[in-house]
C-alpha cells in the first residue's frame, strides 16, 4: 500500500464504494464522522481514502501498544494530519468524548474519522456527539461495488419517477445463487463460489468464539448462541417474533431457553452488526404487520449457517433460495437508498395472504 495526494491512502486494488460520496458530504457539515458497520464490509479501507493520517486502536504491535496509550491519554492520539482516522475506536470508548471535545474546541469540519465493528456499552462515554460525530452505517458490498451489475437502472430515479425502461440482460439463477453464496464480503470478490463460502463459515466461528463476549465482557453460552443464529437463518426474510424463535430452537434442543435470554443475544447481534432490521410500512388505509423484519447483513450469512455450498443446493430448494434472494436484494437496496437519505420497509396485507410477500418503499 502508497500513501499518496498528501497522505491519503491510495490502494489499486480499492474500488470505490457508495457510501464514499456521503463521507465526503458529512465531511463539510459536521466535524467527525463515525462509520459502523460488520467486520470486514471495507470500513478502515474506505475511510483510509478519506483521512490523511491514521490511528489504529487494534494494532498488536509492541504488546497492544496503541490501545493502552489511547486508554492513558485519549486526547493525545488525536494529534496528527487532519482528517485524522481512529480505527476500531470502541476498543477504547473513552476515545469518542476525546472527539467531541477536540471538535468543541476546534470547530473545523472534517476533522475526524471513526471506524468501528461494534457498539459499544455507553459505560465510558459522557456525550452521545450530536451536532459534532454524525454515524454512517456502512455494509458489505453491493452488486454495482463488486461489479457484478452495471447500475445502468438507479434506484433513485425509479423513486423520483425519472426512470426509463432499460434492457439489462437475462441472469441465470445459478449466477444469483453463486452471487448469494459468495457474498459482498470484499475479501471473497474474485474467488470461485466453493473458495468463497469458507469466509462466512469462518466469520461466525470467530463471533461466537470471541465477539459476543468481548463486546461487553459477560460470558454467554455458546451452544445456545448457535442454535439462535441457526433459527434466524431458518427464518431469513421474516417476522418471526420471540415465540417463533424459542419453539424453533427447543425444537432442535429440549434444554429450557429464556425469553429475555434470547433478546438479550439479538441484542447483541444487532450491536455487532449481524442482523438489521426491517421496519414495517404502516398505512392508515389498511391493517399491516408491526413486527419488525430481520434480515442477516449478508445473505451469505445464513447459507453458512445452514450448511449451503453449494448452487444445487439452493437450486433445489426454492423456498429457501426465494427467502434469500430478498435478503441479497434488500442488502442493496438498503446501500442505494442510503445514497439519497432513503429509508427501506416492508409492507405486507394481512387482510388478504395472496398479497403478501417483499414489498419495498423509499421514504
Amino acid at each position: 500500500m502508497l500513501w499518496a495526494r498528501g497522505m491519503e491512502m491510495e490502494n489499486a486494488e480499492y474500488r470505490s464504494r457508495i457510501i464514499d460520496d456521503a463521507i465526503e458530504r458529512y465531511a463539510r457539515v459536521f466535524g467527525a464522522i463515525c462509520i459502523e458497520g460488520p467486520k470486514f464490509s471495507g470500513k478502515t479501507w474506505t475511510a483510509m481514502r478519506h483521512s490523511h493520517s491514521m490511528f489504529s486502536v487494534g494494532d498488536p504491535a509492541r504488546g497492544f501498544q496503541n490501545r493502552q496509550l489511547a486508554q492513558l491519554d485519549p486526547s493525545g492520539v488525536l494529534e496528527g494530519e487532519l482528517p485524522r482516522l481512529i480505527d476500531e475506536w470502541q476498543e477504547v470508548p473513552a476515545l469518542w468524548d476525546a472527539v467531541r471535545f477536540k471538535v468543541d474546541q476546534r470547530p473545523l469540519k472534517g476533522q475526524f474519522i471513526f471506524t468501528g465493528s461494534a457498539t459499544p456499552t455507553h459505560k465510558g462515554v459522557l456525550h452521545s456527539g450530536t451536532g459534532r460525530i454524525a454515524r454512517l452505517r456502512m455494509m458489505p458490498m453491493s452488486l454495482f461495488e463488486s461489479g457484478d451489475s452495471s447500475g445502468d437502472v438507479s434506484l433513485q430515479d425509479i423513486c423520483t419517477g425519472a426512470v426509463k425502461t432499460t434492457l439489462t440482460g437475462e441472469v441465470s439463477l445459478k449466477n444469483i445463487a453463486s452471487l448469494i453464496l459468495r457474498g459482498g464480503w470484499p475479501t471473497n470478490i474474485g474467488l470461485a463460489t466453493h473458495d468463497a463460502v469458507l469466509f462466512p463459515q469462518k466469520y461466525l466461528q470467530g463471533v461466537v468464539a470471541e465477539d459476543i463476549d468481548k463486546i461487553d465482557d459477560r460470558v454467554r453460552d455458546k451452544a445456545k448462541f448457535r442454535l439462535l443464529l441457526r433459527s434466524l437463518a431458518r427464518n431469513e426474510s421474516t417476522t418471526a417474533g420471540m415465540k417463533r424463535l424459542k419453539e424453533d430452537m427447543m425444537g432442535v434442543d429440549t434444554e429450557t431457553i429464556d425469553e429475555n435470554t434470547i433478546a438479550d443475544y439479538l441484542n447483541v447481534l444487532d450491536r455487532l452488526f449481524i442482523l438489521e432490521n426491517q421496519k414495517p410500512f404502516i398505512s392508515s388505509f389498511r391493517p399491516a404487520r408491526k413486527a419488525v423484519k430481520r434480515h442477516f447483513t449478508d445473505p451469505s450469512l445464513p447459507c453458512a449457517l445452514l450448511d449451503i455450498t453449494h448452487e444445487d443446493d439452493l437450486l433445489g430448494d426454492l423456498q429457501t433460495f426465494g427467502a434469500l434472494f430478498e435478503a441479497l436484494c434488500v442488502r442493496d437496496f438498503r446501500i442505494y437508498a442510503q445514497s439519497f437519505g432513503g429509508e427501506l420497509y416492508y409492507y405486507q396485507d394481512c387482510t388478504n395472504p395472496l398479497r403478501g410477500g417483499l414489498g419495498l418503499f423509499i421514504g
